[in-house]
C-alpha cells in the first residue's frame, strides 16, 4: 500500500494535482509486526475471500520479501523503539525509499504500551479491525498502562444479525474469540466474570486483583456486522470516481479498481441478490467505519448513538458457537446494589458483574461514508 502510495504522489506532482496525504507525510505511522498465531484456538484465515492471485499479477503490487519485509527482521532494541524510529523522534530523516512509515523492530504489543506510557491518560484511540490478539497481548502485560487508553474501537463480531465465517460467529472474533474475551473483560467491574474458562488459559499473565487494578476500567466501542453492513460501497460509485483517473494513468485509482474489482466478483459468487455485472453489487464499510468515528465522533456526536453499558460476552469453548456475542434476552429485572438474584447461572443479572460494552446503533448516515471514503482518498471533483 505504501508503495502505491509513493506513486501516487508522484504521479499527482507529475501532472499538477494536489498530492494529497498531508497528515501521512506530517505523522508517518510506526509500523510493528503483530502476532502469529491467536491467544487460543487454531490460525483462522478467510480463504475463500482472499484475493492473492489478484496482488500478484498486479503491476503496482510487491511481496513483502521484495519490499519492507527485512526492514522488521533487526534484532531487538534496547529500548521499545526502533533505531529508525528512535532517529524519527529527533526529527532524523526515516530510512531512505520508506518516507511515508518508520519500521520498529519491537512486537507491536510493545509499541502500544510504550505510546500508551508516554502519551497523557485519555488521549489515545486505539482501533481494532481485525483479530484483536495483539491488544490482548499487552492489556496483559501491563494492565495498567493499558487502561490509560481512552477508548478501544472494535469492529468486529454480531449481535443481533448472522456472522458472516459461522451462523452466529464474524471473523474477526471467531479468529480470536480468548483474545476478544479478555479484553472485553475489562470493562467489568469484575474482570473475572467473563473471562474464557480456565481450560482456555494462554500463555499471557493473570490480570491482577481489582484492589491491584483499580477503579479504572476500558471503554470499548463495538462496531458489529449490525451496524457495518448497512453501510456500503457500490460498483458504480466506484467507476464513477476511478474509471476517470485511471485512465489518466493514476497508479493508486489502477490499484484499487483492481482489488475493488475482484472484491465485487466475489460478492457476486457468495451471496444472493447481487446480479453478475451489476451496479449496484456493493461490499461493506467494516473496518472504515470505525475509523470514520476515529475522525468524526466527537465533532458529530448528535449524530452516532450507541447502546450504552451492554453486556455483551463472547463465547470461547462453543463447538459450533465459537465467537458467538452472546446477550441476556429474557425479560429478567436487573439485580439492585447490593441484591442478590437466585437462579440466575452466569450472574447475567449482577450489579457488578458482566460487561459494559458501548455497541454503535447509528451513524451520521448510511449513505454517506462511501462517498466521503472516495472523496478523502482521491479528492472531491477528482476525475
Amino acid at each position: 500500500m505504501f508503495h502505491v502510495i509513493e506513486k501516487e504522489v508522484q504521479w499527482r506532482k507529475d501532472h499538477g494535482r494536489p498530492e494529497g496525504f498531508d497528515t501521512l507525510k506530517k505523522s508517518k505511522p510506526i509500523v510493528a509486526v503483530g502476532a502469529d498465531e491467536p491467544l487460543g484456538g487454531e490460525r483462522l484465515r478467510a480463504v475463500y475471500y482472499l484475493l492473492t492471485k489478484f496482488l500478484d499479477q498486479h503491476p503496482h503490487h510487491s511481496s513483502p520479501s521484495e519490499t519492507w519485509q527485512h526492514l522488521f527482521d533487526l534484532p531487538p532494541p534496547e529500548t521499545l523503539l526502533s533505531s529508525a524510529a528512535a532517529s524519527a523522534t529527533h526529527d532524523d530523516p526515516p530510512a531512505a525509499t520508506h518516507h511515508l512509515f518508520t519500521p520498529s523492530s519491537s512486537p507491536s504489543y510493545l509499541e502500544i504500551l510504550r505510546i500508551l506510557d508516554t502519551e497523557p491518560p485519555d488521549t489515545v484511540t486505539l482501533i481494532a479491525i481485525g483479530p484483536i490478539t495483539t491488544i490482548a497481548t499487552a492489556a496483559a502485560h501491563a494492565p495498567q498502562t493499558f487502561l490509560r487508553a481512552k477508548q478501544v474501537l472494535v469492529m468486529g463480531g454480531a449481535v443481533e444479525v448472522p456472522g458472516n465465517m459461522t451462523p452466529v460467529g464474524e471473523f474477526n472474533t471467531i479468529a480470536d474469540a480468548v483474545a476478544a474475551a479478555r479484553v472485553y473483560a475489562l470493562t467489568s467491574p469484575e474482570p473475572e466474570s467473563t473471562m474464557p474458562p480456565f481450560g482456555e488459559k494462554v500463555n499471557l499473565p493473570d490480570y491482577p486483583s481489582i484492589d491491584k487494578l483499580g477503579d479504572r476500567r476500558l471503554k470499548v466501542l463495538k462496531f458489529p456486522l449490525d451496524i457495518t453492513e448497512r453501510h456500503t460501497l457500490r460498483r458504480d460509485e466506484v467507476y464513477a470516481k476511478l474509471k476517470p483517473l485511471t485512465e489518466q494513468g493514476s497508479p493508486l485509482a489502477e490499484w484499487v479498481l483492481a482489488f475493488l474489482d475482484a472484491t465485487f466478483q466475489k460478492v457476486e459468487d457468495l451471496h444472493h441478490g447481487h446480479e453478475v455485472g451489476g451496479n449496484a453489487t456493493h461490499t461493506s464499510l467494516h473496518d472504515p467505519l470505525c475509523v470514520w468515528y476515529a475522525v468524526s465522533g466527537e465533532a458529530q456526536a448528535s449524530s452516532w448513538r450507541f447502546v450504552e453499558g451492554e453486556d455483551i460476552r463472547i463465547e470461547t469453548v462453543g463447538q459450533w458457537t465459537r465467537g458467538m456475542c452472546v446477550v441476556d434476552k429474557r425479560d429478567r429485572k436487573k439485580a439492585r446494589e447490593g441484591e442478590e438474584v437466585q437462579g440466575d447461572m452466569g450472574e447475567w443479572l449482577s450489579w457488578r458483574k458482566g460487561n459494559r460494552i458501548d455497541r454503535c446503533v447509528g451513524t451520521p448516515g448510511e449513505r454517506v461514508l462511501a462517498g466521503l471514503l472516495l472523496d478523502t482518498v482521491f479528492g472531491k471533483g477528482a476525475g
